[in-house]
């Protein structure tokens, strides 16, 4: 890119005055693969009578009952005289998955360029996957015959995956009825290696040549190209299922839209500045994976590829006597620029199954430290220490709670990372500790662009650990401190000198625990690159051309930091937010949504945004609360606090010509509105910091979409506005003016206002009435939910508070809940340095059992809350036992009555009769 488009591109990003320009970013069309498998599609489409050009040569299977798995050979049929040979792999895994992986035979290829490898990219799963996956027990392979042969799995034999030989397909059925089916429609495409001369004797009739050897698109017309046309491309059937969910990342509905007369969903990690909404435009992050749901299944597939990808969806009605049925197919095609195909399908009885199932594959979501689930306060940029430690004071003046405060790329010396500015931050170490005095964080960007000619980027090219450009020479691009190199985090070697930047003692934080880090701008961002983001050959280690591996590029960044910072502390969790992630990423990192807008419908998005990353076992993410660009109504900002304490990561963020808009600048009644909030947030950080790690075990969701409490209940698919976090209902209000709202109670449970206790049954629409101080907060009847009502100014100084349990009775009188606990900060608790604790209430009586754990806490429960019809006979004492037996006394109310002080500790089992 010319100098005049980088300083262009600079003035968008400053002054925030225009909308996504989608002329930056390829459309399909656009796309030489997305283009050319497009084109095949439609081909194949409109021929009755195509035939699929794979099969498998039945001669070279073979069974390998140790391994769980199966090999041989498909070949691709070009003409009569040439076929092509694609080496494959079934894998039978557990949790009643299958991975299909299919290569291409490149030994007799002839590659000039020695920079880089001749193969096709196989290593997505090494970055995606936590360690490589368990072969399953139970299954049993039949033997091939009549074209066909058959793997039964699932420990009650419930799955039968049939793969078909000529042509290649496979069907996978579940209790005898077709549920899945690869290669459908005959979409399969796998674009083998030939050279330019040689192209027109390897396209067969249904395929075209697009942009095979060379891209037009604008900035992308140096891209090399040196291996042709090498996309794969597959169509998956759902049958039966017409919702679809996943693959984010888009600013779009949580049930995916069929995109027959619109753009593909892309994914492809960009730096997308005022993304719009209702967009299958391609943003930070990436996860290629999609979860269909119907009444009594769910099902999965994950796409194992880290190159730039689209995804078609067609949701179909089948005909029966050509009278239209009630059932949806969903159709979907998935194409990749490069890499092998490798794709694992995924089968459970509820979304929650296959949630869990694919975080058996990737990991689940890391334990945070408690001081992350708190309140953070950032902009585009605090101004100095003096600037800092008054945001402090200010919450503390107006009795607000927040436990960290942000720092942008402006605190560092002319935008070069671990400097300081030292006339404004002339002893950060010192900083530190005046904000460890009550318990506050700061956070501090560090981005992989690395300004030329400094000390740091120096050393990065000296060292070799720099991304490379088709040459071998280090790449150079412009990003905020104008010209740039790369840091290369895939290289091995780069981790030691990322180690010693972040080490104790630095100038960077000096020995200050309270320092955490922020990685920004990681798809990777370059202003002066194709898409704002990095030329599609440049060279990672491994000699891998970056157009393989891009989709992985934040993650392998923000893991070297998170490696670094567990070296740094010693014993204390690490935390960083990246923009840029991939599968995987949860077990490192928490995620935000961009830079949104401040107007309505950005907090309508989120909502979706959020629980899709839940989805998709990326729970650790939030949305820039108040929007990024541009300065929110006091309305806005009020609503959009109350709807941010429900975010997993809950943080305000500003740009840096927006207005100044911290929780008391709105002044009466925002900001007590606002504060009334927060209190809530800190009052159930307890069921938050429960809920991450009963994640970080199972991989179930931190929030819940609806449809995952209630996978029966069909109405309940496609809403997105309101979800469960634990036990509560919440249906944030997102409309301008709105002082009601309609909320949908899924089933008959009887629910509970969270402040009043009124109750609400009945499945169907509920009226609530929502004034700007009041959040529509339900309270799910049968569930426990524990708090600390008394809040302080941080987290950290709310340690040793006593809890509150808040019971909600169902029909029957009986309520279930957990609660876990341990120091909130270190690595102690995998050594059994904590509580999980299982509470249970029937026939009149709570009981309480430490299911794991030891750790030695002293904090007691001060009161429990019942709610229901039935505790307005519950008496005026309740006898406590736990060692001992006292009595204790109860107070009644409407339609609730209070434990007062049962004064139980919470590290030893007890029980209380009412």
């Amino acid at each position: 890119m010319r100098l005049f488009q980088f300083f262009l591109l600079l003035t968008i990003y400053l002054h925030g005055a225009f909308a996504v320009k989608e002329y930056l970013f390829k459309k399909c069309a656009q796309s030489g693969f997305c283009n050319r498998n497009r084109h095949f599609a439609s081909q194949v489409a409109e021929n009755v009578d195509y035939q699929s050009r794979y099969s498998i040569d039945e001669s070279t299977l073979n069974y390998i009952e140790s391994d769980a798995s199966i090999v041989g050979d498909i070949f691709k049929t070009v003409s009569d005289s040439t076929k092509i040979r694609f080496p494959f792999i079934i894998n039978i895994l557990e949790n009643n998955n299958i991975r299909l992986r299919i290569d291409e035979d490149r030994s007799q290829i002839k590659l000039e360029n020695k920079l880089l490898k001749k193969e096709r990219y196989n290593e997505a799963s090494k970055y995606a996957f936590n360690g490589e996956p368990k072969s399953s027990t139970n299954y049993k392979f039949n033997q091939i015959s009549n074209g066909k042969f058959s793997i039964v799995y699932g420990d009650k034999n419930q799955y039968e995956a049939i793969i078909y030989t000529t042509p290649f397909k496979i069907v996978v059925n579940y209790n005898g009825e077709e549920q899945l089916v690869l290669n459908d429609r005959s979409f399969l495409n796998i674009e083998h290696f030939r050279t330019e001369d040689e192209n027109d004797v390897n396209l067969t009739p249904e395929e075209s040549s697009f942009n095979s050897f060379h891209d037009d698109f604008k900035d992308s017309k140096d891209d090399s190209l040196i291996f042709g046309p090498e996309s794969v491309a597959l169509d998956v059937s759902f049958n039966g299922f017409k919702h679809v969910y996943g693959i984010p990342e888009h600013a779009d509905t949580l049930s995916l839209k069929d995109t027959s007369e619109s753009e593909p969903y892309r994914l492809y990690n960009v730096d997308i500045f005022e993304y719009e909404t209702d967009s299958r435009l391609p943003m930070y992050g990436v996860i290629p994976f999609m979860v269909a749901h119907k009444v009594g299944l769910s099902a999965g597939i994950f796409w194992v590829n880290a190159a730039d990808t689209y995804v078609d969806i067609k949701k179909t009605e089948n005909q029966v006597d050509n009278v239209l049925s009630s059932k949806t197919d969903t159709k979907t095609h998935w194409i990749s620029e490069n890499g092998i195909l490798d794709i694992v399908i995924l089968i459970g009885e509820t979304p929650t199954d296959v949630t869990k199932s694919y975080a058996s594959l990737t990991g689940n979501v890391q334990l945070p430290q408690l001081f992350s689930l708190g309140y953070h306060q950032c902009r585009w940029n605090y101004n100095d220490e003096e600037d800092v430690l008054q945001i402090t004071e200010n919450f503390d003046k107006y009795d607000i709670p927040y436990d960290v405060i942000w720092l942008d790329v402006e605190y560092t010396d002319s935008k070069k990372y671990f400097t300081w500015k030292k006339e404004l931050f002339p002893d950060p170490e010192r900083m530190l500790n005046k904000l460890d005095e009550t318990g506050r964080t700061l956070v501090a960007i560090i981005d992989p662009h690395l300004k030329t000619d400094y000390e740091v980027s120096d050393e990065v090219i000296k060292q070799d650990i720099a991304l490379k450009n088709n040459k071998g020479e280090p790449f150079k691009g412009h990003c905020w401190p104008g010209e740039s190199v790369w840091f290369d985090s895939f290289n091995p070697k780069s981790q030691k000198y990322w180690d010693h930047l972040f080490r104790n003692g630095t100038g960077l934080a000096g020995d200050a625990t309270n320092f955490h880090i922020w990685n920004d701008m990681n798809e990777p961002s370059v202003f002066s690159g194709p898409e704002t983001s990095s030329p599609k050959d440049l060279i990672t280690y491994g000699d891998w051309e970056i157009r393989s591996d891009h989709n992985v590029y934040g993650l392998t960044f923000h893991e070297a930091t998170y490696e670094s910072l567990t070296k740094r502390f010693v014993n204390k969790r690490p935390f960083i937010l990246t923009r840029a992630y991939y599968s995987g990423s949860q077990r490192t990192a928490s995620m935000w949504t961009g830079d949104n807008m401040s107007k309505w419908e950005y907090l309508k998005i989120s909502l979706p945004m959020i629980l899709t990353s839940n989805v998709v076992n990326m729970p650790f993410a939030g949305a820039d609360v108040g929007g990024f660009f541009g300065n929110p109504s006091k309305e806005l900002l009020t609503r959009w606090y109350q709807a941010g304490i429900w975010y997993p990561f809950f943080r305000a963020h500003a740009h840096i010509d927006s207005r100044r808009r911290e929780p008391w600048v709105p002044g009466e009644p925002y900001t007590s509105h606002i504060r009334d909030a927060l209190k809530i947030r800190y009052a159930l950080l307890p069921l938050i910091y429960t809920k991450f790690y009963e994640s970080s075990i199972t991989g179930s969701p931190v929030v819940d979409p609806l449809f995952y409490i209630t996978p029966e209940n069909i109405k309940s698919f496609e809403i997105e506005d309101e979800f469960y976090f634990g036990g509560l209902l919440v249906k944030p209000v997102t409309d301008e003016g709105a002082e009601s709202v309609e909320i949908y109670i899924p089933d008959d449970e009887i629910h509970y206002d969270y402040e009043t206790y009124q109750t609400y049954q009945g499945e169907g629409d509920h009226h609530i009435e929502a004034p700007l101080g009041k959040i529509p907060i339900l309270i799910r009847g049968g569930t426990i939910t524990p708090r600390k009502d008394r809040v302080r100014r941080s987290s950290k100084l709310m340690k040793y508070d006593p809890y509150t349990l808040v019971v909600a009775l169902d029909s029957k009188g009986d309520a279930k809940g957990t609660l876990y606990i341990d120091d909130g900060e270190t690595f102690d608790y995998e050594n059994g340095d904590y509580l999980y604790i299982n509470f249970e209430v029937s026939n009149n009586e709570i009981k309480s059992n430490v299911n794991s754990g030891s750790l030695n806490a002293s904090n007691k429960v001060e009161k429990i809350i019942i709610i229901g019809s039935s505790t307005g006979g519950i008496g005026n004492e309740a006898t406590v036992s736990q060692g001992s037996e006292w009595t204790t006394s109860i107070i009644s109310g409407e339609n609730h009555a209070v434990i007062k002080s049962p004064g139980v500790k919470l590290n030893e089992n007890w029980s209380i009769k009412f």
